[in-house]
């Protein structure tokens, strides 16, 4: 599990130190700098084929990340970077703290070239990160459509959903009969431990009373995903429905329920806005479902711009889900100047030991204008 995350003249940060936890979540303004953790992570793990030589180099463009050039992802007022290497050249430099282990990866800025999508790279010590299971789901992620990609390789020999999780559904109709193991993750009202039957509970969650159905379109690269929903006001429970007739809110979810429920303990899950088209209380739950991942031993990163989330990760330490110590928030704010980072503590009863100014305060800015 990454217990620490540094980052050192890398896009938004001249130098930023992160502590991590098996839950973390990044809150804060707009383009302050919480995808760029989450970018940084998948940038690392993209390029690891790459690094396993002196001569290797950071691949800015890929399949899980494309951040443009070296100058894209330079700092603008970069600095020296002396406990990392001794050099005038600016540096672009990541350092990922272990339980056990220390890594570092310097990638060295060529003034020469500027706009190339690789840059030359030194990896020090050792990483647990490339051999992890993985999955990073950006926020645009897969929409309603008709059809669904449909990759042997990338969804079940890899295991891999896809970054806009375009291969759930593959995955899912593969791995139906897969189990989910007793714990916080099984759903109790789920008719099965099955996967198939454990995404329907806690989709139920989300919309009560649907059902979800995964096949293959015969003679085709593609699957179909239907929902039903259930037989009340003269409604035919066996009808299915094209994802484009249900909505955006339960196909934006599934990646992320998916990604949950086949967390296994060594699982690092890097998350952007799960709770996108989600009503409150359909966040709030998908904050319980974060919440029983992490509570597995898988470790989740999520930038999260809800505050029902937020609460709903409150409950499940004062529930006992999560200990205190397993929870990290991080509140991050922008001056013009730069970013700052404040870390709030949840303690035993899912209270906050402080609530810094601009950290989800909203709804009572506007009680506080509603009354005056």
């Amino acid at each position: 599990m990454i217990t620490g995350l540094t980052l050192v003249n890398f896009k938004a940060f001249r130098r930023l130190e992160l502590p991590l936890g098996p839950l973390t979540l990044l809150t804060g303004l707009n383009s302050s700098g919480k995808s760029s953790v989450l970018q940084s992570l998948a940038l690392l793990r993209q390029s690891f084929g790459r690094l396993a030589t002196p001569e290797a180099g950071l691949l800015l463009n890929g399949e899980l990340v494309e951040l443009g050039t070296a100058r894209d992802v330079l700092h603008d007022d970069f600095g020296p970077a002396d406990d990392m290497l001794s050099t005038d050249a600016p540096v672009v430099g990541f350092v990922v703290d272990d339980t056990e282990i220390h890594g570092r990866v310097i990638a060295r800025y060529d003034h020469q070239q500027p706009d190339e999508d690789v840059m030359t790279a030194m990896f020090l010590g050792r990483f647990a990160l490339p051999d992890s299971p993985f999955q990073y789901l950006h926020a645009d992620r897969i929409t309603p459509a008709v059809t669904y990609p449909r990759s042997r390789q990338i969804a079940i020999d890899r295991g891999f959903l896809g970054v806009r999780g375009e291969h759930t559904v593959n995955y899912l109709r593969h791995h139906a009969e897969q189990e989910v193991p007793d714990g916080p993750l099984c759903h109790p009202r789920a008719t099965s431990p099955q996967l198939l039957d454990q995404t329907v509970a806690w989709m139920q969650e989300l919309c009560p009373g649907v059902s979800l159905q995964a096949s293959a379109i015969e003679g085709t690269d593609f699957v179909r995903l239907s929902y039903g929903f259930g037989g009340t006001a003269g409604i035919n429970a066996t009808r299915r429905r094209r994802p484009t007739n249900v909505g955006f809110g339960l196909t934006y979810a599934l990646p992320v329920v998916v990604a949950c429920l086949t967390a296994t303990p060594e699982s690092l899950i890097l998350l952007e806005n799960p709770e996108a088209h989600l009503h409150p209380k359909g966040q709030s739950r998908m904050a319980a479902l974060l919440s029983a991942a992490a509570a597995t031993g898988a470790q989740l990163i999520v930038e999260t711009h809800s505050d029902h989330v937020l609460n709903g990760v409150r409950i499940a330490v004062k529930q006992g889900v999560l200990q205190p110590q397993d929870t990290v928030v991080h509140y991050f704010s922008g001056n013009g100047a730069g970013t700052e980072v404040v870390t709030p503590r949840i303690d035993k009863d899912g209270m906050l030991e402080q609530w810094p100014e601009g950290f989800f305060d909203e709804w009572e800015n506007s009680l506080d204008q509603l009354l005056d």
